[in-house]
């Protein structure tokens, strides 16, 4: 049993831990300064018996054993919401170290499941560690008690933990169910509501907006937008003291995953990062977003997207899809920065025209007029590429004229850009359709093919024909294989899907376009919203000059034959 966020949607555990010892110890032996370990846990499916697992109902139990047999210095050790699967207990682990330091006589709990519920630890701990250190072991409702070993009540405590783990078995496999069933359904798993939203007052399972908090989420993707990394957008909040998550949840009167801060205003990167990759700010609920191995493995692994269960439009959205998407690509390029600190609104973006390799910022100088960008291919004495940059300000002014043009025309001759981009993209579409289709048409022909000679090689195994360990390694390739080409197929799908999707692409950076009708200059933010790479040409000095050419390939749609379009201009 977990409390992963995406598998089970519980109230959080209210662990204490106690050690208290009883009062009445004039009744009880002092024959040795050793203590005796009264242990109590309840977890939160034990909670649902009732009274007769409550921390109440053992302690009662455990205080009357201790005092009618006269066992001396009772402590109580108690982990109260903690599953028993899991020995990683601070009540446990107190009790534990008591243990090895050779403190402890006797150990006692109500049952041998309020010790574990996973029957190999649980034995482990009573036949070695406890054993290794002298402690007898007693569970009291069970009739076990180390001391006696000719016991059948001790024989049978084999079987009785293997059911204690079986009904942790059986209730995980429920509550996984009924979660699953959730999660299928759309309703959100997570436990905490993302930072940006509460819960709506008249419906709990809805989402609505906090418009305060969801400022900052919109400053912080906006700041990554215009090239910031995380680090720095941390460091940007903390100086201009906005309240971090936990001190805001604190001022509001909500309760907080962690304690008060000791600088309200100090930010975390990791903050930032888990903000800029939550879906859910798009209007989403992602369920599923990761998973555990098994009860006894509490390690919490991501889930591939592709694994998780994603529901469009569950409540209302702070950032745009398409803005979480670029910030996704953006997150993705990590653009180094340079050991001054400084960055530059193309760094990632720019690549060299002849050998496509990826063109670095350097930005050492404090002089921003000496900023540059060089080939990475081009250095060392065997480099592929010739050895040429740019400067910085100059690919700003080409890229600023460039785009300026591309707005203007666009907004003046929407009507001939829509024609010749839809003439453009529908050509180059159609090319690469072919190969992509044939490509699949290829692909799931030899995965049905595969399917057929996997059953011919079984019907050989079967007939005598082949042995066993041809045919296991014959159906090893073919499976290999046939793993491959499914996953090609799926990428190729998925393009194929992008390449239909060109027209509704168009529509799209249209609208964008739209928005910069009074634009006087090139933004990070609007370089990365418009722009998805700027490809630089070597220097041409044929002229007595230096001039060089770029080629911008702008997000959505590529490629933009300006001259095609400045002839509507020039008509």
């Amino acid at each position: 049993m977990t409390n992963e966020e995406s598998y089970v949607s519980m109230k959080p555990s209210d662990p204490v831990q106690t050690v208290a010892y009883e009062k009445e110890e004039t009744e009880l032996s002092r024959a040795t300064d050793k203590i005796t370990a009264l242990y109590c846990r309840l977890s939160n499916e034990d909670s649902l018996d009732g009274e007769s697992n409550s921390i109440s109902n053992q302690r009662r139990i455990l205080s009357d054993y201790a005092r009618d047999r006269k066992f001396p210095n009772p402590v109580f050790f108690i982990d109260d919401g903690y599953s028993g699967t899991d020995f990683d207990r601070p009540g446990f682990q107190e009790m534990l170290d008591e243990i090895e330091a050779d403190h402890v006589a006797v150990v006692l709990t109500k049952d041998l499941s309020r010790l574990g519920r996973n029957s190999t630890m649980t034995g482990m701990f009573i036949n070695i560690t406890f054993a290794k250190h002298n402690v007898r072991y007693i569970a009291i409702n069970d009739n076990f008690d180390t001391l006696n070993q000719n016991s059948v009540d001790n024989d049978f405590a084999g079987i009785r933990m293997w059911f204690n783990e079986f009904y942790a078995r059986d209730t995980s496999r429920k509550v996984r169910a009924v979660v699953k069933a959730k999660g299928e359904r759309g309703e959100p798993l997570t436990t905490f509501i993302p930072f940006g939203y509460i819960k709506d007052p008249n419906d709990p399972k809805k989402w609505i907006v906090d418009e305060d908090a969801a400022k900052v989420i919109k400053r912080i993707f906006a700041l990554c937008m215009e090239g910031r990394g995380p680090t720095q957008i941390a460091n940007l909040l903390t100086e201009e003291k906005v309240l971090n998550i936990t001190s805001y949840y604190l001022q509001e009167g909500r309760n907080a995953n962690h304690p008060k801060p000791a600088d309200p205003y100090h930010w975390e990167s990791r903050s930032i990062s888990d903000i800029l990759a939550r879906r859910e700010y798009t209007g989403c609920t992602v369920n599923f977003k990761t998973y555990s191995n098994s009860i006894w493995d509490k390690t919490t692994r991501k889930n591939p997207v592709e694994n998780q269960a994603i529901f469009y439009n569950t409540h209302p959205a702070i950032i745009d899809m398409d803005t979480f998407d670029k910030v996704q690509e953006l997150r993705e390029q990590r653009h180094r920065r340079t050991k001054s600190g400084n960055t530059h609104m193309f760094s990632g973006i720019v690549f060299c025209a002849d050998c496509k390799g990826k063109m670095y910022f350097s930005g050492s100088h404090d002089d921003p007029t000496k900023w540059n960008y060089t080939c990475s291919n081009s250095r060392g004495s065997n480099s592929p590429c010739t050895a040429h940059f740019i400067r910085a300000i100059v690919l700003e002014r080409l890229v600023w004229n460039y785009t300026q043009r591309v707005i203007e025309l666009v907004l003046r001759y929407e009507a001939h850009f829509r024609a010749i981009m839809e003439e453009k993209m529908q050509t180059e579409s159609k090319a690469i359709l072919k190969v992509k289709r044939k490509q699949l048409e290829k692909a799931e022909k030899r995965i049905q093919e595969l399917d057929r000679l996997f059953v011919r090689t079984y019907e050989d195994n079967v007939a005598g024909k082949l042995s066993d360990e041809r045919f296991a390694a014959m159906s090893h390739g073919y499976e290999e294989e046939q793993q491959g080409l499914k996953e090609a197929a799926d990428v190729l799908r998925q393009e194929i899907e992008v390449q239909e999707q060109q027209n509704q692409n168009l529509d799209l950076f249209i609208e964008r376009i739209q928005k910069y009708t009074a634009l006087e200059e090139l933004t990070p933010y609007v370089a990365h919203e418009l722009i998805k790479a700027i490809y630089v040409g070597a220097p041409d000095k044929s002229s007595g000059k230096r001039r060089q050419s770029i080629y911008i390939q702008y997000d959505l749609i590529g490629f933009i034959p300006l001259d095609e379009l400045m002839k509507q201009e020039t008509a």
